[in-house]
Parts: C-alpha cells; structure tokens; sequence
C-alpha cells in the first residue's frame, strides 16, 4: 500500500513540475526572431521619449519582470533588453505609473492596448494611428492569460 502512495505522489509530482516547465518553456520555443539590434537601434534614435523597464518594482518577481531601455515614437514603441519569458503578453500605455497587479487592474479602462509582444530579447510595435502617446505617461507589460504584471516604464 505504501508504494502505491509513493509512487501516486511522484508521479502527480513530476507531472505538475513538467506543466509547470511547458507552460514556462513554450513561449520561448515558439517566439519568433526577436528584430534585430541594428534595427532597434535605428528605431530608437528617432523616439521621443525613452524610459527603462526594471526588476525591483512593486509586482515584479523572479518570473515577472522586465529590464532595458524603451523607446516611445508616434509611429513605434521599441525595446532593447529582455522580458521573463511568458505567454500572451499585451503592451499598454496608461496615464500614471503602475507597479503592480491591483493598479492596473483599477484603472484598466483608461489603459491603450498597443499589441501582442511575441519576443523576449526586444521587442518592436507600431502605435495604431489613433494613439496619442502625449496621452499617456506609462508604458506597461501585462500577462494577459495569468493576468500577472510584468514590468512598467514611465516616459514622462
């Protein structure tokens, strides 16, 4: 009786750590090419404002979190550093800074949806024509299946 207890245990056991690692690894697997530096770089040079994703904030832990340089243009919103490796991630542009879940989630409705960041080492998203950035000050990543925060930038 006792080895069927043990082996229930480890094997519910290795089966949760192996959902657990899928849900972490299949984003990274199916990412596509992050853009490359030089065109990163180009589009940087021509924002209007730059703000930086840290580690340390508020709802930032060691499997949310987000750190480099962000540049924010009417036309595009580029990064250059890594995000924690995750599914469904949403950029958003909201009008004050935001260090976790609770803030987000209570001024939600004034937030823009920028689009889906599909890449990890960099990431590169047009503003939809609509959009105006002065609107804003705040730039945000949000998990939005786990409904986790990921890291936050402000740019003025």
């Amino acid at each position: 009786m006792l080895r069927w207890i043990v082996l229930a245990v480890t094997h519910t056991l290795t089966l949760a750590i192996g959902f657990a690692l899928g849900i972490y690894l299949l984003p990274i697997l199916v990412a596509p090419p992050a853009p490359d530096q030089a065109t990163l770089s180009q589009t940087m040079q021509f924002a209007r404002y730059q703000a930086e994703f840290s580690r340390d904030l508020r709802g930032s832990d060691f499997l949310h979190w987000g750190e480099g340089t962000v540049s924010i243009s009417p036309l595009s919103i580029a990064h250059q550093g890594r995000l924690a490796p995750g599914p469904d991630y949403k950029l958003y542009l909201v009008p004050q800074f935001i260090e976790d879940e609770a803030q987000f989630l209570a001024i939600r409705d004034t937030a823009q949806l920028i689009g889906d960041i599909k890449t990890f080492d960099g990431f590169l998203l047009d503003v939809p024509q609509s959009v105006d950035i002065d609107a804003y000050t705040t730039v945000l990543v949000w998990c939005e299946t786990f409904g986790e925060f990921i890291s936050a930038a402000k740019y003025r």
